[in-house]
């Protein structure tokens, strides 16, 4: 079922909808961005549907309540440890194909990745239904065609497009049919979400990536282009890697809290072991290890590239490091050593 809402109707829809949910989506914060007359689109919790950005593409991926940058897990005392308080509220999160996309790939990380389920991820997953924004055009930097991922079917509860200033809905939950119907101004009509058919940019990945290329010298160039500030990673809609801090209350340590706190592969610190060592020391590995895990090992493991192409970590990287150049470098190079 399809329905297309006026700015009131999508109002009205809107507040219907905080009633039961809390509703995640991105938000223009004027001034927020790397300088102060610089704007910013973020994933925030909003009170009213004048706050959602619909036309911009976000800076910051969908992933924020899922993985939020620092989440207590649990508290502990001398005598017993009590798991953190979670709002139990069910979850409106909107996004884009490729950040449902990618949605699935941290999924398949912290639920289908060993024996067990990341408890403290799933009580979050569980809450959460998706909101489909559909994309009239393709983004700067976005290679989202390539990767596969700029189609998003199934699995959300409806779709929102804004187009000559009107909202185009397409219902796949029949739950939600109620809220909509509620709406004023409302008319029913054939709703197909849009989808980006092509990119300006384009990237090649071979079907197999040969062991010799992690000594390959195209990745010596990042050894000094690359300040391992790992923006990339913390923007990225698939980035899953975390560490954990306890923070004690008391001198002797055993009153406190444990935290999962987000963490990049390319920053110092991340490979650090006992004894002093350090895995990956130069950025050029960092960044090797990065591209490898997101264009081949993944897929080896799952079927499919852990990449969606939102080309967010071009868009942030303060070196114009262009990861989606990076991909072709590497076909490249795996090309030259096939027909050498």
């Amino acid at each position: 079922m399809g329905y297309v809402l006026g700015k009131e109707g999508f109002s009205d829809l809107v507040s219907a909808l905080l009633k039961d949910y809390r509703i995640f989506a991105p938000v223009l914060k004027k001034g927020a961005g790397r300088f102060t007359d610089v704007d910013c689109v973020i994933y925030d919790e909003i009170s009213d549907a004048s706050e959602i950005e619909l036309e911009k593409k976000s800076d910051y991926a969908s992933k924020e309540f899922l993985l939020p940058l620092s989440e207590t897990l649990l508290y502990f005392t001398e005598e017993e440890v009590k798991e953190a308080d979670l709002c139990d509220k069910p979850v409106l999160i909107f996004g884009r194909s490729c950040d449902l996309n990618g949605l699935k790939r941290l999924d398949q990380i912290y639920l289908e990745n060993g024996l067990a389920k990341d408890p403290f991820y799933k009580r979050r997953r569980d809450l959460i239904k998706t909101v489909l924004i559909g994309c009239g055009k393709s983004f700067d930097n976005c290679f989202c065609v390539s990767m596969d991922s700029n189609k998003y079917e199934e699995g959300y509860a409806f779709s929102v497009d804004l187009i000559d200033g009107e909202i185009h809905s397409n219902v796949l939950d029949k739950n939600f049919e109620g809220f909509f119907k509620a709406a004023s101004g409302i008319t029913e009509s054939d709703v197909t979400p849009r989808f980006v058919t092509e990119n300006d940019v384009k990237v090649e990945i071979p079907d197999e990536i040969p062991g010799r290329i992690i000594t390959d010298e195209l990745w010596d160039e990042y050894t000094t282009r690359c300040i391992n500030c790992g923006r990339c990673n913390f923007v990225c809609p698939t980035c899953t890697c975390y560490t954990m801090q306890d923070v004690f209350y008391s001198d002797n340590g055993r009153v406190g809290e444990r935290r999962r706190v987000a963490a990049s592969c390319m920053v110092d610190g991340y490979t650090d072991v006992a004894g002093g060592g350090q895995y990956r020391r130069k950025n050029g590995e960092r960044m090797r290890f990065k591209v490898l895990h997101k264009i081949s090992d993944f897929k080896k493991r799952f079927g499919y590239q852990m990449c969606v192409g939102c080309g967010r970590c071009d868009d942030i990287c303060p070196e114009y490091i262009s990861f989606s150049n990076i991909i072709n470098k590497v076909n490249d190079a795996v090309k030259k050593e096939v027909n050498s």
